[in-house]
């Protein structure tokens, strides 16, 4: 194989395009089907091996994770655009339903491929002794350790429920992961359909005792589930997981953005439902109960023949295990600030400072506020907060 040399080889000899290639919509990406160009460039470096295990496993998750955030914020305002008739093209010449067509048949690939390298994955974890459990592997151990775990730790914010005409379907929140079930009573042979909803503060995996072993909460629930149905039998079940419309519409023009805003959000709350995946092989009388219920059509459904709910495997990247992890990175602190003893005041009185971020540590930002804060001089801070996170120091 030959390698091409792009510093020394002459250019191409020119080569005259045709009209539509200069000034017609061919000659833009579409943004959407370019976002999902760039999350197959994230999922590719969970394939990488030249990239550390668990960081392939991090990049696994992000590309799930940014696959419902497009899907609750960008494709859910392309689905209203042609639910409502919209057939005006972008610039580059795909109607909203042509874009979704294309979107949903790139995403449905996306998630397959998704599958394929968490099979891989996770026997490349198990060489490495982290290991993902099924029921029948516990050992006896285990399931004391997991009985004690599941009524303590588990079964006190669980709210199990029949779906009958006596019991409404729950809402279910967006990114909310549900087990459903199809039982039948052991006394009378009486069946009945009923859903768990597993609260989102409940982590996903459940750690074993010993070196790196973990249970899926959904194998814990099916496990227990003589405590959570007395009397009742598992006849089948399924696990799915719901994404809503999320697409923030403010009328800028109001009288009160405040309250615009907040409306705004309560709304978003509630949005309709755009996407569900279940797991292949669903009861079909549940799976009809459960679309019925959400008002999923079809097309908005994705069967998921493996794991349902690919960002939580964040959770198996584990600390101790550093020998798996890229080498920590230490940023720098400006020079300049280290001159000056530490005092943000006194840096930047000398010279304008630009951070660039990761390189230089971002507490240069908060030791910056928190001199501000403490100084009588200081009037008010003014600033904007983009994605804090729930521990932030600001």
């Amino acid at each position: 194989m030959t390698q091409a040399d792009f510093l020394k080889a002459p250019f191409p000899a020119a080569k005259e395009l045709p009209p539509q290639e200069i000034t017609g919509p061919r000659r833009f990406f579409n943004r959407e089907l370019s976002w999902l160009a760039f999350n197959w460039r994230v999922l590719d470096e969970s394939r990488n091996p030249r990239v550390p295990l668990l960081e392939r496993v991090r990049f696994l998750s992000i590309s799930a994770t940014n696959l419902d955030e497009f899907y609750t914020v960008r494709v859910a305002g392309l689905r209203q655009l042609a639910r409502a008739g919209n057939a005006l093209p972008s610039d580059d010449g795909l109607a909203p339903a042509d874009q979704l067509k294309q979107i949903n048949e790139d995403a449905r690939r996306l998630l397959a491929v998704q599958q394929q390298v968490w099979n891989r994955l996770k026997k490349e974890l198990e060489a490495q002794r982290i290991t993902l459990l099924t029921r029948p592997k516990l050992t006896r151990r285990d399931e004391t350790f997991l009985e004690d775990y599941f009524l303590n730790q588990v079964f006190p914010v669980l709210s199990p429920l029949a779906i009958d005409p006596a019991h409404p379907f729950p809402f279910i929140p967006n990114t909310g992961f549900c087990l459903a079930m199809e039982l039948e009573r052991a006394t009378d042979g009486r069946r009945m359909q009923a859903l768990l909803p597993i609260p989102q503060q409940i982590r996903r995996f459940v750690a074993l005792p010993g070196e790196a072993r973990f249970l899926p909460m959904e194998e814990l629930l099916l496990l227990h589930l003589g405590s959570l149905f007395p009397g009742y039998r598992d006849v089948g079940h399924c696990s799915f997981r719901v994404l809503r419309d999320s697409d923030l519409e403010v009328e800028e023009e109001a009288e009160d953005l405040v309250r615009e805003f907040e409306t705004a959000l309560k709304r978003r709350r509630r949005g309709q439902v755009i996407r569900m995946k279940i797991t292949s092989g669903a009861p079909e009388g549940l799976r009809a109960l459960i679309m019925e219920e959400l008002g999923v059509l079809p097309d908005e459904v994705v069967e998921v023949k493996g794991m349902v709910g690919m960002a939580d495997v964040k959770e198996l990247i584990l600390d101790s295990r550093r020998d798996l992890l890229w080498p920590p990175f230490t940023p720098r602190v400006p020079e300049r600030v280290q001159d000056h003893e530490g005092n943000m005041f006194a840096a930047i009185r000398k010279k304008d400072m630009l951070l660039h971020h990761p390189y230089e540590t971002f507490d240069m930002v908060i030791r910056f506020l928190d001199q501000a804060a403490h100084d009588p001089n200081v009037l008010a801070i003014k600033q904007t907060l983009y994605r804090t996170s729930q521990d932030s120091p600001i």
